[in-house]
């Protein structure tokens, strides 16, 4: 089995490539420089993704098309300026080399694109569903989802056969962003209003999102389908936090403040969408990944922030 996996020297990419390497499988890395090393000696050089990349002498030998690039969210962007430029790699980028691989005659295109397609929030009780119906007003979901739908119809074109999955929040080791907040928080023992939070939020574990993808290239029920995916493990803010104390060893300083309170204060700053993310609900259905592709997620939940915060603790 041959990949091509861009997005290779990312978070997820990185790790994908290397569970490639162990199943014995041979992969060529996409990248904007040649590596220096020989950690992945067959590397396919590109300036930047977009619908006018040449991707000609890409494919040679290459099985199944793994797009995990993407352009992720930037500050003090405008909504429209946002838009386009999100448009120009990750759905104007992604249509392009789909199409160049289906002409190459490579037979699958997995594309990781994200919940945001499903939305920001889902509703108490109501988890997201692969054939949920939302139009994103996110850019960045907007640009995803648009991605999705030609996808679909270069795929009843050519032939090609597409899979794309949906990944939530992903953890592991060498998590960045808010994530790594969060341990810091903890680490620290900063006291937290977030003892009171009741919320329910789908994650996903760098290694259980690998194997899944690493699924969709081969099965041969996938072909054609859409797949959400998470731990199988849903947690409030609150439990997350003390699940992260826990690994720790230390006891989490987390003040019961009324999720109330947290909004009209996220309010009064002028940033009511740091409540949202804190208090809000974002739970997957993973009902489907489990029976069509008789998958599950081989890490636990409990066992894949135990390993993040080692590697973070490592790192101090």
């Amino acid at each position: 089995m041959k990949l091509l996996v861009t997005g290779s020297s990312g978070f997820v990419g990185r790790q994908l490539t290397k569970q490639c390497a162990q199943n014995g499988w041979e992969v060529c890395s996409v990248s904007r420089v040649r590596p220096q090393d020989n950690r992945c000696p067959s590397t396919f050089v590109v300036d930047c993704i977009n619908g006018a990349t040449d991707w000609f002498g890409a494919f040679e030998g290459i099985d199944c098309v793994v797009h995990c690039a993407a352009r992720v969210h930037q500050m003090k962007e405008s909504k429209v300026d946002a838009l386009k430029a999100y448009r120009e790699t990750n759905t104007q980028g992604t249509l392009n080399l789909a199409r160049q691989a289906a002409k190459a005659g490579v037979k699958r295109f997995v594309f990781v694109s994200s919940i945001k397609v499903n939305g920001e929030f889902s509703s108490p009780k109501q988890p997201f569903s692969p054939d949920s119906m939302y139009v994103p007003d996110d850019p960045y979901g907007l640009s995803k989802y648009e991605a999705e739908i030609q996808l679909r119809q270069l795929a009843k074109e050519t032939g090609l056969e597409v899979v794309i999955v949906r990944p939530p929040l992903v953890f592991g080791p060498g998590v960045k962003a808010n994530f790594l907040s969060m341990i810091r928080w903890v680490d620290k023992g900063i006291p937290l209003p977030l003892g009171a939070i009741q919320n329910r939020r789908s994650l996903v574990y760098i290694d259980n999102l690998v194997d899944l993808i690493l699924t969709c290239c081969t099965h041969p029920r996938a072909a054609g389908e859409t797949f959400l995916v998470s731990d199988g493990y849903d947690v409030s803010t609150t439990q997350l936090l003390r699940l992260v104390a826990g690994a720790m060893r230390k006891r989490p300083l987390l003040l019961p403040i009324p999720t109330s309170l947290i909004d009209l204060s996220a309010k009064l700053i002028g940033r009511p969408q740091i409540s949202q993310r804190l208090c809000g609900n974002l739970q997957v259905d993973i009902t489907k990944t489990r029976a069509l592709l008789e998958w599950f997620p081989r890490v636990s939940f409990e066992e894949g922030i135990q390993r993040t915060v080692d590697a973070y603790l490592k790192t101090k």
